[in-house]
């Protein structure tokens, strides 16, 4: 069958695009080459995610530039697409698919659609539907493995850094951090309070290292495992987890007020930070891995951070961190910490 240009592109290549942003702008440009009389067009995917239910991609025909919205779980049925090229001209949606709940493409006309030109939005919309397929599936296993991994180490598994044993030696700085007396308080509570209280204090600690341009390799029971790669010079990576942390500490002194007003417990935590070489990469058992970190530095900033109750202290901060930062720290001396050979040198946070 000999198909138009628009459609054989949609047939033959759009499945390849390297994102639904891709995938649109093409769209979009192509529909505008065609003669319609296009302002903007908008693509929603539904993912599965624990918190983005939605994600719409914008598109502007003057520019060509794409950005992207959020639509969050929970929250109202998500019209950002419809809304944003309202503000743009008359719109017309189509779903692209059987699917009711399925990928939806919408366009904002510079004028009204005619019919003939409404009926090639459709048609496009129809044949869209097979290459979207494709490309909603690749968004939903990244959203998957992002949800479970973090970015970075998502992104390694999905370029194929799946083989048992594969990984690369990063330098980072390093954050291990984890609730004082959880267990006692895990025995004395009912789970769903249990599980409530562990969700608002990874809510924190993730939230603060996420701002800061880090990434959770892993949840420990009620430990936290983040890791600040340094892709600069080191002191940009110290910084970035200095920050985190005291974001972290200030999220949790409310959270506490908040908890104090509802009759609970506080949630104390102590943290530690570290920068040296770590393994990044896969390890397990042959059919059941984990893409995770191992090395001295991971080992000595989790001995680091049980220091924290025997010196008092809620944050301590290892010499080689503390020799890239120009914050203000206190010393505490030099200490051995368990199965470490070296003794290390100690700070912490003024405040701490």
């Amino acid at each position: 069958m000999d198909l138009p240009a628009l459609l054989a592109w949609l047939v033959d290549e759009a499945g390849a695009s390297p994102g639904p942003d891709r995938f649109l702008a093409e769209l979009g440009g192509r529909l505008l080459a065609d003669g319609l009389p296009l302002a903007g067009g908008a693509l929603t995917l539904a993912v599965p995610h624990p918190i983005i239910a939605r994600r719409t991609w914008l598109w502007r025909a003057e520019t060509g530039a794409v950005i992207e919205a959020l639509g969050f779980a929970g929250g109202p049925l998500s019209q950002a697409g419809r809304d944003w090229l309202a503000g743009l001209g008359p719109v017309q949606e189509d779903t692209a698919g059987p699917a009711p709940d399925g990928p939806v493409l919408g366009w904002a006309g510079t004028r009204p659609f005619g019919s003939a030109e409404a009926g090639r939005l459709r048609q496009a919309a129809r044949f869209a539907a097979a290459p979207l397929a494709t490309l909603a599936a690749r968004a939903a296993l990244a959203a998957l493995l992002e949800a479970y991994l973090g970015r970075r180490s998502a992104a390694r598994v999905q370029a194929g850094a799946v083989r048992r044993g594969s990984g690369e030696t990063i330098r980072a700085a390093l954050l291990f951090a984890d609730l004082r007396g959880f267990t006692a308080l895990s025995e004395a509570t009912e789970p769903a309070t249990v599980i409530a209280a562990l969700d608002a204090w990874f809510d924190r600690i993730a939230g603060a290292v996420h701002a800061f341009g880090g990434e959770v390799l892993k949840f420990i029971g009620d430990g936290v495992l983040a890791i600040f790669p340094v892709t600069g010079v080191p002191a940009e990576a110290c910084e970035a987890a200095l920050r985190a942390v005291v974001a972290a500490r200030a999220g949790m002194a409310h959270l506490d007020a908040v908890r104090q007003a509802q009759g609970l417990p506080p949630l104390p935590f102590g943290a530690a930070l570290h920068l040296g070489e770590i393994l990044w990469g896969n390890i397990g058992a042959a059919d059941r891995l984990d893409f995770t970190a191992i090395g001295p530095a991971v080992n000595l900033v989790s001995r680091l951070e049980g220091l924290c109750r025997p010196l008092g202290r809620s944050v301590l901060i290892s010499g080689a961190v503390a020799a890239e930062t120009t914050a203000p720290l206190v010393p505490l001396g030099e200490h051995m910490l368990r199965g470490i050979a070296a003794p290390c040198a100690v700070f912490t946070l003024p405040d701490a």
